[in-house]
């Protein structure tokens, strides 16, 4: 079902350090622009940096209403004449006063899920080595008591109080359709009572893959392209190298790393331990597209609940297999056996058998498995084919809208609280 061209306000508030969440937020603007008239509202994390940014305590304030956030976005609205708007990010200068000003004008909402927010204090349910399941049934204190954002107890405390505030003040229910990009995703939201089944969807990342795979190419390397973070699995990694080193020795097969983050010294100190470690930094451009090209195949060990996971993209898009941990969304794009491996998330001895594995294999078997990854991508990630889903969602989200809306005017509207299970709807 084809939805007649829309006015639609992409809203997202940038991060500090821009990642693969920003690229998504683009590439979505993008697609949705070859048929729907796209305008943007921007929020920039930074403006609340520097000699020009509101007092602490004004930014705690504002955290949970932004005055100027929510001027910005109804200026937004009033100057594109959006019939609705889809949120992506609006944390921090955004802030949830947005929810409230679209509530109030009667404005559709649709909200993308890129991570575990609003649901979340660090929006990764995860810290210190562990999945946290808590937050998502309202309970915030193992991420306050761990810093789980920005490594910091108050700040932490802080979005846990607004979490809490937000999720009573009824204005999510502004939200007419949430869009997880995982099956996954959904069904963990749905499972603890965060979102109405009635009011989730899936809709998975499109991809415009190039025109033909590069010419292959195996220079006998395995490639991790990520932030080096805890979540992203690196120390499994790592631990999973030696092992194949003390069994392979003269022989191992080369991993490169690239990347940056907290983790990077880490890395360049297992590097000088393991000469078949190699750090590469962060890279981009023709560099990560030669590493790419010339990769034996790409890792992705996550040890969190990875909603999606984009590098799997970015590998079949290059004809290579992937060696992913059974995690989160990962799982749905990696088939076993099909397009990669999969391995239980942390276990790095698995991950190494698995590296054994495809060591073990021949160039043609290898290719084979780059190929039909491909191809998944090619179906799977069409961007038609996402257009013509994302257009279903679309008008269900309007017709919800209307029918909410007849409901409200005829005194009738039963508004969904969230509910906690053992505990009924707060």
């Amino acid at each position: 079902m084809s939805a007649p061209p829309q006015s639609i306000l992409s809203v997202f508030n940038r991060y500090r350090h821009p990642g693969g969440e920003e690229m998504s937020v683009e590439r979505i603007a993008g697609l949705l622009s070859t048929r729907h008239h796209v305008a943007n509202c921007r929020f920039e994390s930074s403006e609340w940096t520097g000699p020009g940014a509101p007092s602490t305590l004004g930014q705690a304030w504002r955290l949970f209403y932004n005055p100027e956030g929510v001027r910005r976005f109804e200026s937004a609205l009033d100057k594109s004449g959006a019939a609705l708007a889809l949120l992506h990010n609006i944390f921090p200068v955004g802030s949830p006063a947005i929810y409230r000003s679209a509530r109030r004008r009667g404005l559709p909402l649709m909200q993308f899920m890129h991570n575990y927010r609003p649901f979340s204090v660090g929006g990764t349910l995860y810290s210190r080595g562990r999945i946290l399941k808590d937050p998502l049934f309202g309970h915030y204190w193992r991420e306050v008591a761990e810093g789980a954002w920005m490594g910091s107890r108050l700040r932490s405390a802080l979005m846990a109080l607004l979490l809490k505030a937000l999720h009573r003040s009824g204005w999510l229910e502004a939200v007419h359709t949430w869009i997880a990009i995982s099956d996954f995703m959904r069904r963990r939201l749905i499972e603890a009572g965060a979102v109405h089944p009635a009011r989730i969807v899936t809709l998975r990342h499109a991809w415009q893959a190039m025109p033909a795979a590069p010419s292959a190419e195996d220079a006998g390397h395995y490639l991790f392209l990520g932030r080096l973070v805890h979540e992203k699995g690196v120390a499994t990694l790592l631990d999973a190298w030696d092992t194949v080193h003390q069994r392979l020795g003269r022989t191992t097969p080369r991993l490169h790393i690239a990347g940056e983050g907290p983790l990077s010294g880490l890395v360049s100190e297992r590097a000088r331990r393991n000469p078949f470690v190699c750090a590469l930094g962060p890279i981009g451009g023709q560099s990560k597209e030669d590493q790419l090209r010339q990769a034996r195949a790409v890792i992705v060990p996550s040890v969190w609940w990875e909603p999606l996971g984009l590098v799997t993209y970015e590998a079949y898009d290059h004809a290579k297999p992937v060696l992913a941990a059974r995690s989160g969304g990962l799982a749905e794009t990696v088939e076993h056996g099909q397009t990669g491996l999969l391995h239980e998330p942390g276990n790095a001895g698995e991950l190494a058998g698995q590296i054994f594995e495809m060591e073990a294999m021949s160039a043609t078997s290898r290719a084979a498995l780059g190929h039909a990854g491909r191809r998944w991508l090619l179906t799977e990630a069409n961007p038609a084919r996402w257009l013509r889903q994302f257009d279903e969602i679309l008008t269900g989200c309007l017709e919800s809208a209307a029918l909410r809306h007849h409901r409200t005017v005829a005194g009738v509207a039963l508004p969904f609280r969230r509910t906690i299970p053992g505990q009924g709807a707060v």
